[in-house]
């Protein structure tokens, strides 16, 4: 079984594993590098900036 790729929304790469919060695509390498940083890092900003984009969706009942 083949996956289609996805772009992530943290390097912008296309790539077949990673999940999904809510509508932003985060693949795996993003996602360990992300739990594995600390707030005092450099990182930790950027990453804090690209998951600002997650768009909740509406749930309509």
């Amino acid at each position: 079984m083949k996956t289609n790729p996805e772009t992530c929304g943290i390097c912008e790469q296309e790539k077949t594993k990673g999940i999904h919060l809510y509508t932003l695509f985060v693949c795996s390498e993003c996602e360990q590098e992300i739990i594995q940083t600390e707030p005092n890092d450099e990182k930790y900003n950027y990453y804090l900036k690209k998951l600002k984009n997650i768009n909740r969706p509406t749930l309509f009942s």
